[in-house]
């Protein structure tokens, strides 16, 4: 007599053999994708970074030294999905806007220039300063798109990781 398939006990050690190998495998991957996520939100930022300093050469090359006053036209916040970092109707940010999510390896807006980048369960925020301005005693000059560097939570060693 032929088999034409696997008996239930060979399929369970089957199951149990991939488990043990997830559960091996999982805690080994988990800072890879930590990195992955870190490597992200440089390219991000130096990509938003670019494209305010060109935004800015346009207005230059038109007679205006003004930096773009908004990055995008989502409002004080964007909601899931909604796209950011796509400038408004006459000065566009970047080419191909980011999309709004509130998880791991995603932006969100969260005030008119304010926004999050997360990496696990923890938020980066960035500002971005369209004129020089002094906050808390730390001055911030025109065009910066920057997050808190100072002190030794995750998120301010996250920020130093991504924008030094």
């Amino acid at each position: 007599m032929k088999r034409f398939g696997f008996t239930m006990i060979e399929l369970v050690f089957i199951i149990v053999i991939l488990g043990i190998l997830a559960a091996v495998a999982f805690p080994k991957l988990a800072p890879l994708i930590e990195d992955a996520d870190l490597a992200k939100a440089k390219g991000d930022v130096a990509s938003i970074r670019a494209s305010i300093s060109s935004a800015r050469q346009k207005s230059l090359v038109q007679g205006s030294s003004a930096y773009p006053p908004l990055l995008d036209d989502a409002g004080a916040s964007a909601s899931s999905n909604e796209s950011i970092f796509d400038g408004n109707a006459t000065n566009p940010i970047l080419m191909y806007p980011l999309y709004a999510k509130n998880s791991s390896g995603k932006w969100r807006k969260t005030g008119l220039r304010q926004y999050t980048f997360k990496i696990s369960t923890t938020d980066i925020a960035f500002t971005y300063y369209p004129t020089k301005t002094t906050v808390s005693g730390v001055v911030h000059s025109a065009g910066q798109f920057d997050c808190n560097h100072t002190g030794t939570t995750q998120s301010a060693i996250y920020c130093r990781h991504i924008a030094e």
